[in-house]
């Protein structure tokens, strides 16, 4: 059978989103279904359409949707900041919307509310409750990667696991080689400004190597960044540049310990794709 997909990014870093709707309950609970194998086929950038992962839209009410992420390599994923995002997009363009709206989605790690407003006609700005942000163990062979006992480090959740790294030129840290050695999170290498307000950040991502930007990354490192001084103590909105572009984090926002993440979405192009059964 063949589904639409829409594809949106934010911040170059993009995604296949698919309305479950379109798809039988009986079909999605067969023992054949297998939404891994759909996202490493559809996601793949030379033989598939190409994205860093596929999101799974369900409406679980009014104005209340469901998300569920693969990652490029099929695996699973639990929260994604620029995903979120680029569901909500895709939601508020089939609801029709043309001015502001709040979402309420239900993800892995618990309810996010997204505020969606138009900017343009494939084009929205988003703000979403990031959820707390909360101090997890080192990972597993953390050590491998040869880090200098003296840069700062900080290993960080925000649904999903985060080590954020303090470095000098986070553009001559050959993060790809680093990233690889600890696959099984997302490692951020920051440094400061160029803004007093603002840090420099690139990414490795669990399950789809180096983005252009990733959410979740972007909340942890603005908060690892006040947290060591690279920001001041009294900044509550950090600006993250990112290869992507820019996202906007506010600090104990809307309550203390939570992050609250501020970025575009936008809509690339739709697909009619075959579901293998």
């Amino acid at each position: 059978m063949q589904v639409v997909v829409t594809k949106h990014h934010g911040l170059g870093n993009d995604f296949l989103v698919l309305e479950t709707s379109q798809i039988s309950q009986q079909i999605m609970q067969s023992a054949n279904f297998d939404w891994a194998n759909m996202a490493r086929e559809w996601c793949n950038r030379e033989t598939g359409v190409g994205a860093d992962g596929l999101l799974l839209l369900s409406r679980t009410g009014k104005l209340k949707l469901g998300m569920q992420l693969f990652n490029q390599d099929g695996s699973r994923a639990e929260m994604s900041g620029n995903g979120i995002r680029c569901l909500a997009q895709a939601a508020f363009d089939t609801d029709g919307f043309d001015e502001q709206v709040s979402y309420t989605v239900a993800t892995d790690v618990g309810d996010r509310v997204v505020d969606v407003e138009s900017v343009s006609s494939d084009e929205v700005s988003a703000s979403v409750d990031m959820g707390r942000i909360e101090i997890i163990p080192e990972p597993k062979n953390w050590g491998s990667i040869g880090c200098d006992p003296i840069r700062p480090v900080m290993h960080l959740s925000v649904g999903n696991p985060h080590s954020v790294v303090g470095v000098e030129d986070v553009f001559v840290v050959d993060l790809l080689d680093i990233g690889l050695k600890v696959p099984q999170i997302n490692l951020e290498i920051i440094e400061s400004g160029p803004e007093p307000d603002a840090i420099t950040m690139r990414v490795h991502e669990r399950g789809a190597g180096i983005t252009q930007a990733c959410g979740t990354g972007a909340c942890a490192s603005a908060w690892a960044a006040v947290k060591w001084g690279l920001v001041p103590s009294s900044v509550r909105e950090v600006l993250v540049h990112q290869p992507g572009g820019d996202s906007r984090v506010r600090l104990d926002h809307p309550q203390i310990g939570h992050v609250t993440l501020i970025g575009p979405a936008h809509f690339e192009s739709r697909h009619l794709l075959e579901v293998a059964l």
